[in-house]
């Protein structure tokens, strides 16, 4: 059975035991502080769990894109090594809120492993929760006696905390699991070990095939456990995994979910697949971490340098760098492989499809740009094993890991091949200090939900109201960096939490005479938390909630200007345009787009144009709650990959013929509230994205009163021309003109130096010693003397220190053989730097210097000199 028909048939048995299938959440997460990703089947389902939402179908079934490199579910070094780590993969689960318990969810676990699929029954075992007296919990004997209707007691296997009792997190929802392993051994070597002894072992033939929860208790802040209300199903198996057993195979790798990817990737590194373990491991991990890389992308998370992109971006280039290193792929590849991917996921996951050369574009730009870093580290590692040293230092291994991609292994390798070795302990040193630093600045300690009143939902209001009278349901205490803050749920609440790129609202909640700042509203999950830094004495009264609506009016302006931005962008520049990130404040609009050139400054004037076209038309906002998402998408509603929809949507529409967006935010009744609209910079924000900031109304009109203003100066500075442009274009020639002649003198008078210096050359221990002391014309022309110099002069050290418009700079220069025999002009440069109160650095033949204390010159030649001497 090929995989996609393993797909089918999971969601086709659960839908016949009257589920509703659902769709897949976006692999990146929103509004959820506690997750960068989505790792785990469940996470769409949190606020059911919790309490914070009511579940409008009591079971129901999905396939799961979920992503596990980050927090607790690290896998990302064992990708690849191994057989059966992914970062990427699919989880097909069936969830009961409220609804069935243990006897279905187990019954129906068993049917459709051996029943529908076939499965070998003798192949299977159980676990279950064997209790945990510390927490005064029994062992689950329900689950153990239904599983005993399918296996015999020696195959129903006790489990310990770890292994069988799921929690949600620190705190939250949590309750004992039951899972289904199967041995996929040969029956010869399961003749000579029985699978009961392997499982949970970490054997790659004996593995977990499906996690049964069943969730039952609360865990509270100060580690107890109360029941739940309700009791729930959560299960997640793996698909991956799922296929290996369906299709007999060893590994996930050789099912069809990733053979052909591997099969192409072995094509076009010329080898076979099966032949070198080295090549091996390159080509799973290139399977792998592609998935990884395109499912993220499309649902909005662009590789970078920080949190999600950050995480992105390693995964990518640990690909790149397996390829470049294992298979001699020196020119982009990754990219190539997404016409597989589109393939095998085509009616699963439309995005891919939809999105494909828009994916493809961001790979090949960011496998050019780490290309490039990857040269770049593997010269600074030819200079590192040049040298004398016979070690590669902790910290010099962690930077080439952290800068250049290079992990510890890669480095290592290198350094053996050069007869030297790396401190691996500094190393992990390195490592620590930079994980405790990411652990201090996250830490976060959250007190459990203290309730005031009775309810779980929270009704927003803000769409039609910016004041409210409410109550309070609960609250909480939220501890980070040492400093301290409350969360409050309302009833009801006018006050918009961030989302969808707007901001949440500040202002004020009023409980009687007093009042308390809200200096931030944003979403945990589906519940409206108001952020305040101190609670009032009494949270039983009546709330009077305002909003900050001066603050909220300037919002909407930006909010309903972006929906109009976007339109008019398809208008000039195509219809592959699509929304890829947005900010939306009461100062400014920022809008990504995917688009792959400069804006033309025509262009830039022509979106311009249409945008405030559409704000003097005046158009009226239609507001459509409620809709259902399949006759949104027939009124040719945009919406934005990587965004939960629900079966109603919202839909924001002004003038049908040229914007209509789902959203969630706040608009302006009319477009003739924008007043008015200015595009203030367009720029590139990563591969294959383009960025706008623009403003509008107040903002707007300060911004051309400021250029007026700026206008009228110059106009004053150079005694009212009648041509303005004229006259400036003719000062910036004659400064041209000026420059030149300066840069001419200044090269001739380095010449002049030069020269002296050459002359000026003393033997010292074999090498060729020029020290110069002087003024000199400027930085550029001490860079060009050094580099003439070390042209002309053999086994040079070049040691200057000179006075650059009345600041000290120094420069030390080496010949490329003083080098290879152990000098570093870094190492000189420090010492005379500390002369001058400063400091600098280069590379190993060539460093530079700058301080404060111009006094220290004669200093800092003579402590290079004593170093020149004593080597």
């Amino acid at each position: 059975m090929d995989s996609k028909s393993i797909r089918k048939k999971f969601l086709t048995f659960f839908e016949s035991k009257s589920h509703k299938i659902v769709p897949s959440a976006p692999i990146v997460v929103q509004n959820d502080p506690t997750l960068m990703f989505t790792n785990a089947g469940m996470n769409q389902f949190k606020d059911y769990f919790l309490g914070n939402k009511v579940a409008e179908s009591k079971r129901v079934s999905d396939t799961q894109k979920c992503l596990r490199v980050s927090g607790k579910h690290n896998d990302l070094e064992e990708v690849g090594i191994d057989t059966y780590h992914h970062t990427m993969f699919e989880m097909l689960g069936n969830w009961s809120f409220g609804d069935y318990f243990k006897q279905e969810a187990i019954d129906w676990a068993w049917e459709l492993l051996t029943k529908e699929f076939k499965l070998p029954e003798d192949r299977f075992y159980a676990t279950i929760f064997e209790g945990d007296g510390s927490e005064n919990l029994d062992q689950d004997t329900e689950a153990k006696k239904i599983w005993m209707q399918y296996l015999p007691e020696d195959r129903v296997l006790n489990g310990n905390k770890k292994d069988n009792f799921w929690e949600m997190g620190d705190t939250g929802p949590c309750g004992p699991c039951s899972e289904l392993h199967i041995d996929l051994r040969p029956q010869s070597e399961v003749d000579k070990v029985p699978g009961k002894d392997l499982v949970n072992q970490d054997h790659p033939q004996v593995v977990e095939v499906w996690n049964l929860v069943f969730i039952q208790y609360n865990r509270l802040s100060n580690g107890s456990l109360e029941n739940l209300p309700e009791k729930h199903v959560d299960t997640g198996m793996g698909f991956e995994r799922l296929a290996m057993a369906i299709q007999g195979k060893q590994s996930n790798y050789d099912t069809d979910v990733f053979q052909p990817l591997i099969q192409w990737v072995a094509k076009k590194a010329g080898v076979d697949y099966g032949n070198d373990e080295k090549t091996d491991i390159a080509i799973r991990v290139i399977s792998d971490h592609i998935r990884a890389i395109a499912f993220t992308i499309a649902d909005g998370q662009l590789p970078s340098n920080n949190k999600a992109g950050y995480v992105i971006r390693r995964i990518l280039r640990r690909a790149v760098r397996y390829g470049y290193t294992f298979l001699n792929f020196k020119e982009p590849f990754l990219y190539q492989l997404l016409d597989i991917l589109v393939d095998q996921f085509e009616g699963v996951f439309p995005e891919l499809t939809s999105q494909k050369d828009f994916i493809a574009k961001v790979i090949r730009e960011e496998e050019l740009s780490f290309l490039r870093t990857l040269d770049n580290g593997l010269k600074k590692l030819d200079t590192i094993t040049s040298g004398k040293a016979k070690i590669i230092e902790g910290s010099t291994a962690f930077e080439l890991y952290d800068t250049y991609g290079f992990p510890l292994d890669l480095t290592a390798l290198i350094a053996r091949e050069n007869g030297m070795e790396v401190d691996e302990s500094g190393f992990q040193k390195e490592m620590e200090v930079q994980k405790n630093r990411s652990k201090s600045a996250g830490k976060q300690t959250t007190g459990d939900w203290i309730m005031v009143h009775e309810g779980d939902e929270t009704v927003f209001v803000g769409y039609a109201e910016t004041q409210a009278t409410t109550k309070a349901l609960r609250y909480r205490e939220v501890k980070q960096k040492d400093k301290t803050q409350y969360q409050i749920v309302l009833e009801s609440t006018p006050f918009y939490a961030e989302s969808g790129g707007q901001v949440g609202d500040t202002g004020y909640l009023q409980f009687g005479e007093e009042k308390v700042e809200v200096i931030d509203t944003k979403k945990e999950n589906d519940l409206i938390v108001h952020f305040v830094k101190k609670l009032p004495s009494s949270l039983e009264s009546d709330v009077r909630a305002v909003v900050n609506e001066s603050k909220r009016r300037l919002t909407e302006n930006n909010h309903s200007a972006t929906h109009l931005l976007h339109a008019a962008l398809r208008h000039v520049l195509g219809d592959h345009v699509q929304q890829k990130g947005s900010l939306v404040n009461d100062k400014i609009l920022r809008f990504d787009f995917s688009h792959f050139a400069k804006m033309a400054d025509e262009e830039i004037a022509e979106v311009e144009r249409i945008v405030n076209q559409k704000i003097r038309e005046n158009i009226a906002l239609d507001e459509k709650k409620n809709v259902p998402i399949d006759e949104a998408q027939r009124m040719g509603a945009m919406a934005l990959f990587g965004e939960k929809y629900g079966d109603f949507v919202r839909v924001i529409t002004f003038d049908s013929d040229y914007s209509v967006e789902l959203c969630g935010g706040t608009h302006v009744p009319r477009t003739g509230n924008i007043g008015l609209f200015k595009i203030v910079s367009e720029g590139s924000s990563a591969a294959g994205v383009r960025r706008i900031e623009a403003v509008t109304s107040v903002a707007a009109e300060k911004y051309y009163q400021q250029k007026l203003e700026l206008i009228s100066e110059l106009e004053e500075m150079l005694k009212h021309p009648k041509d303005l442009k004229k006259t400036i274009e003719n000062l910036v020639k004659e400064n041209l003109t000026n420059q030149k002649k300066i840069d001419e003198m200044n090269s001739q008078q380095a010449g002049q130096i030069k020269n002296q210096l050459k002359n000026e050359a003393k033997e010292v221990n074999g090498k060729k010693l020029i020290l110069y002391k002087g003024e000199f014309p400027s930085a550029d022309g001490m860079k060009q003397v050094a580099f003439d110099l070390k042209r002309e002069v053999d086994n040079l050290v070049l040691l200057i220190a000179a006075n650059i418009d009345g600041k000290p700079m120094l420069t030390v220069m080496l010949a490329d053989e003083l080098v290879k025999n152990g000098m570093n002009a870094n190492e000189i440069i420090r010492k005379m730097a500390s002369a001058i109160k400063g400091g600098g650095g280069g590379q190993p033949f060539y460093a530079t210097a700058g301080g404060k204390d111009i006094s220290g010159l004669d200093e800092a030649l003579k402590l290079g000199k004593e170093m020149v001497e004593a080597s």
